[in-house]
C-alpha cells in the first residue's frame, strides 16, 4: 500500500474543502496523508489523517426502527431514511465502480423556507462485503455540520446564488469522509479521505440559483487515487407507479401507468471508486447496503435505517418486523429468510388476479435476494444476506436493457443496481416465477424515470426547481409513457402486460434470452438450501460468530 502513496500525501492533513474566494468551495486543495491499508489485495489512498484508537465510537447500537416511508419508525425520521442504493460499474469509467444512496424521500422542490439537509446527529454509511460474509469490510461514512451565516432573516439565500461560496447562500453545509477498515466486522482503522466538502444544496428556484448546474459540479470532488465524492440534492432516480399499496394498482388492472415520484427530489451521497479498491482475492463481486446511524440520548449511535437491494422491506419484509430488519445487520439475516423463500406479494396478486402463485421455498427468489447468481454475482464463499450484489467484472452494457439480467442484459439488476434499470418490473417478473420458466409481462408500465440521468459522476439528475410546479415538466415516463404504448399496441396497457410496454430485447417481456445464459435456481433439490439444511448451516455459524461492531 505504501509504494501508492508519493512523499507530499504524507504531511498528515486531510484532503479539505477549504478554498480561496472565488474557488466556489470545490474542495480542490492538497491532498494530506493517508498512511493505511485498506483490505489485503484491495487498497485505497486518498488524502486522509489516519485515525487510531476511540473505535468504540465508530460502533453503533441497535436500534428499534428505507425506501419510501417502508417501516413505521423510519418513516417519521425522513433525513434518515434511506431510500434506494445504487451500485454499478461507471459507464464512462468502466474501471471504476458507483455506488449511491439516496434519503429524505418526497420533497417538494418549493418546500420552503426550511429547505432540505442532511442530519448533524448522523452517520451515513455505504458499506462493502468484499468476501461474502455479510460483514462489512469497508465503510464508507458521511457525516454533516451546518453553517447558518444570518439568523435574523428566514430566507435560505439571501440573493441569487452563483457559487457554494456566495455570501447569499445563506444555510450551507460541508461533510466529512472516513473510510472505515474493518476485520471480520470488527473496526480495524479509519482513514480520513475529505473534510469541509461542500454540499450541492436544495434547488429553491431559478430567481434564486439561476444556473443549478454550475452549483452541482462544484460539490463534486475529485480525490486521489481516482476516488470521486458527492453529497447534494438530487431528483428521485426510483420511478414507479406506488398505486400498488392500493390492493396491488387497484384490484382491476388500471391504475399502473403514473410514476408516484414524479417532481420529487431527495439528498444523495455518492462515492466514484476504482474497482480494485474495493474487491479482493481476485474476486470481482461484491455486495453493498447503505446504513444511518443516529446519536441516542447517551451520547452513542443507534443503526435506524438499513438498505440494499430494492423493495425487500417494502414488499417482503411484514409489517411486525419492518422496524428490526431496519436496525439489524445482514450476518443475522437467517430470522427474515423465511420472508423470502415464502413470499407474500405471489400470493396477493393470486388471490386478486387469480395468477396462480409459484410453488415455496423459492431457491430462486433466495438467489437473487440472499446469496447471488452462480455464475454472476455469488461470492466463492457466501452466507445468505440481504444486500445488493456487484460484479465488477460485466462492462457496462453498450444498449443497457431497463429489464436487467431478465432482458439478457447482464450488467443490469440484479447485478448490482443502475439508475435506470426497471427494478419494479424486474421483481413483479421474478416473483411469479420468470426465473423458472412461469414466463408473464407483469409491469406498472413506468419504464423511465421523469429526469434525464447524467452522462458522469454522480450519475443522478439535478433536482427539480421550485420554481417548476412539481409534475408537469419534464415528465418522459408515467402517464407520457403509458399512452404512447396504448397507442403503438393497440390495446390498454394492464397490470398484466405493462412489463412488456415498451421496446425490449426479448418480445415476452425479457426472460426468453436468459434463463439459457444463466444458471437458474431449481423448486427442488440443493438450490432450496436457504429453507433446508443450508438455513441451518446458517443459523449454526449465526450463534457462533461473537457480536461483531457495526
Amino acid at each position: 500500500m505504501r509504494g501508492l502513496l508519493p512523499n507530499h500525501a504524507r504531511t498528515g492533513r486531510a484532503a479539505t474543502g477549504r478554498a480561496t474566494a472565488g474557488q466556489a468551495r470545490t474542495g480542490r486543495t492538497t491532498a494530506g496523508r493517508v498512511g493505511a491499508q485498506l483490505r489485503a489485495g484491495a487498497a485505497v489512498a486518498a488524502g486522509g489523517t489516519l485515525l487510531v484508537g476511540g473505535f468504540a465510537g465508530l460502533v453503533p447500537g441497535r436500534g428499534g426502527a428505507s425506501s419510501h416511508r417502508e417501516a413505521p419508525l423510519i418513516s417519521g425520521q425522513p433525513q434518515y431514511d434511506n431510500t434506494d442504493v445504487y451500485a454499478f460499474v461507471s459507464p464512462d469509467k468502466p474501471d471504476t465502480t458507483t455506488l449511491i444512496a439516496n434519503f429524505l424521500p418526497f420533497q417538494e422542490p418549493a418546500g420552503g423556507p426550511n429547505f432540505y439537509k442532511f442530519a448533524r446527529d448522523a452517520r451515513y454509511d455505504i458499506n462493502v462485503d468484499n468476501d461474502g460474509d455479510a460483514l462489512p469490510d469497508l465503510t464508507y461514512r458521511f457525516q454533516f455540520r451546518d453553517r447558518l451565516k444570518d439568523g435574523n432573516t428566514f430566507l435560505y439565500n439571501t440573493g441569487p446564488v452563483t457559487s457554494l461560496d456566495d455570501p447569499d447562500l445563506n444555510f450551507t453545509q460541508t461533510y466529512d469522509l472516513t473510510l472505515i477498515q474493518r476485520v471480520k466486522g470488527r473496526v480495524h482503522q479509519a482513514v480520513k479521505l475529505a473534510e469541509h466538502v461542500p454540499v450541492a444544496p436544495s434547488n429553491v428556484g431559478k430567481a434564486s440559483m439561476p444556473g443549478y448546474a454550475a452549483l452541482r459540479a462544484q460539490a463534486v470532488k475529485p480525490l486521489p487515487y481516482g476516488l470521486k465524492t458527492f453529497a447534494g440534492q438530487a431528483d428521485d432516480s426510483f420511478f414507479l407507479d406506488l398505486r400498488v399499496f392500493d390492493l396491488l394498482y387497484g384490484a382491476d388492472l388500471k391504475e399502473v401507468g403514473n410514476d408516484t415520484l414524479r417532481g420529487y427530489n431527495v439528498n444523495t451521497i455518492a462515492l466514484q471508486v476504482p474497482s480494485r479498491f474495493l474487491t479482493r482475492n481476485r474476486d470481482p463481486v461484491v455486495a453493498v447496503n447503505s446504513t444511518v446511524q443516529r446519536r441516542n440520548a447517551g451520547g452513542g449511535y443507534t443503526q435506524v435505517s438499513r438498505l440494499g437491494s430494492p423493495l425487500v422491506n417494502e414488499v417482503v419484509i411484514p409489517l411486525a418486523q419492518k422496524d428490526a430488519f431496519n436496525a439489524s445487520s445482514p450476518a443475522h439475516d437467517a430470522r427474515f429468510a423465511g420472508f423470502v423463500a415464502d413470499p407474500e406479494l405471489p400470493k396477493l396478486i393470486e388471490k386478486i388476479y387469480k395468477i396462480p402463485a409459484p410453488p415455496g421455498p423459492r431457491g430462486d427468489l433466495a438467489q437473487v435476494f440472499l446469496t447471488g447468481v452462480p455464475g454472476l454475482t455469488q461470492p466463492a464463499h457466501v452466507r445468505p444476506a440481504e444486500m445488493l450484489r456487484l460484479n465488477t467484472a460485466v462492462k457496462p452494457a453498450a444498449e443497457p436493457n431497463r429489464l436487467g439480467v431478465l432482458g439478457g442484459d447482464k450488467a443490469g439488476f440484479p447485478n448490482g443496481r443502475r439508475l435506470d434499470d426497471d427494478v419494479i418490473d424486474i421483481s413483479l417478473q421474478a416473483v411469479e416465477g420468470e426465473l423458472i420458466g412461469a414466463k408473464n409481462d407483469l409491469g406498472d408500465a413506468v419504464d423511465a424515470n421523469d429526469a434525464r440521468f447524467e452522462k458522469s459522476f454522480p450519475y443522478v439528475a439535478q433536482p427539480h426547481s421550485g420554481s417548476d410546479a412539481r409534475g408537469t415538466a419534464g415528465a418522459k415516463g408515467g402517464a407520457a409513457k403509458l399512452k404512447a404504448a396504448k397507442k403503438k399496441n393497440g390495446k390498454a396497457v394492464t397490470f398484466l402486460n405493462a412489463g412488456a410496454a415498451s421496446d425490449d430485447a426479448s418480445g415476452d417481456g425479457g426472460g426468453s434470452g436468459t434463463l439459457g445464459m444463466l444458471p437458474v435456481a431449481a423448486l427442488t433439490g440443493g438450490a432450496v438450501f436457504v429453507l433446508t439444511g443450508g438455513l441451518m448451516w446458517w443459523r449454526r455459524k449465526d450463534r457462533s460468530r461473537a457480536r461483531p461492531g457495526a
